[in-house]
C-alpha cells in the first residue's frame, strides 16, 4: 500500500498512556498514520491543519467540551471526516448524544487493536462500526425514547431493512450480503434514505428513524 493510500487519523484522548498507545498502533501499522494527538477538543478547535483528517478517534469523556457534545463542531469543520467514538460504555446518554450529533461509529476502549484498525478503515469507507454491546444499548435506549404517533416519512421495505442492519452496526458490505444486493445498491438506498429523512450521516438517519417509529 502506498503512502498516498494511508488513512490519516486524528486522536483526541485525555489519557496520555492511551493516547500514546493509539499513536504507536497507527504509526506502526501499514496503511495508517496519526496526523496529530490532542488531550482536549479545545486544542483541536484552536489548531490549524493543512488538510482534514480521514478519521477522528474521539474519547467520549474529555475535560472541557466532552466528546459527545463536540461531535457537531468537528462535523461542521470537517463534513467528510468520519468520527469514531471511544467509550467505556458507562453513559448511555452521552453515546446517544454523540449519535444524534453525527458520530460515525462507537467502539469500546477495550476493543482489540486489530478490530480497532478494521473499524477505522470501515468508518473511512463509509461504514458504521459499532461494538455489539454498544449497539444493543443504543437500540434499547432509542426504543425507550418517546415516539410520535405517526411517521411523516415513508421508506421502502428494503430501505427499512437496510436501516435496521446499519443500526445493528453492519457495514455496507455486510448489509449488502445480508439483503442479497450489491454494495452500490446499498449506497443508492442510503442516499435515498438521507434525502427522505433530511439527514447527512448514518447515525443521524438511524436516530431519526427510530424516534419516528420507523424501525
Amino acid at each position: 500500500m502506498t503512502a498516498a493510500a494511508e488513512i490519516r487519523v486524528l486522536i483526541v484522548e485525555d489519557d496520555r498512556v492511551t493516547r500514546d498507545g493509539l499513536r504507536l498502533l497507527l504509526d506502526g501499522t501499514t496503511g495508517y498514520r496519526s496526523v496529530a494527538a490532542f488531550s482536549s477538543l479545545e486544542q483541536v478547535l484552536e489548531a490549524r491543519f493543512a488538510e482534514a483528517p480521514d478519521v477522528v478517534l474521539l474519547d467520549i469523556h474529555l475535560p472541557g467540551i466532552s466528546g459527545s457534545d463536540g461531535v457537531g463542531s468537528l462535523r461542521d469543520r470537517w463534513p467528510k471526516t468520519a468520527i469514531l467514538i471511544l467509550t467505556a460504555l458507562d453513559d448511555e446518554e452521552k453515546v446517544f448524544t454523540s449519535l444524534c450529533n453525527g458520530a460515525s461509529g462507537y467502539l469500546l476502549k477495550r476493543t482489540a487493536p486489530r478490530r480497532l484498525l478494521d473499524a477505522i478503515r470501515e468508518a473511512h469507507e463509509g461504514g458504521a462500526p459499532m461494538s455489539p454491546e454498544i449497539a444493543r444499548r443504543v437500540v434499547q435506549l432509542l426504543r425507550r425514547s418517546p415516539r410520535p404517533a405517526t411517521a411523516e416519512v415513508e421508506l421502502t421495505s428494503q430501505e427499512l431493512r437496510l436501516l435496521r442492519l446499519i443500526a445493528e452496526g453492519c457495514s455496507y458490505q455486510m448489509a449488502a450480503d445480508e439483503i442479497g444486493i450489491t454494495i452500490n445498491t446499498v449506497r443508492n438506498h442510503v442516499r435515498n434514505i438521507y434525502e427522505k429523512l433530511q439527514v447527512h450521516t448514518k447515525s443521524a438517519a438511524v436516530s431519526k428513524a427510530m424516534r419516528a417509529g420507523l424501525i
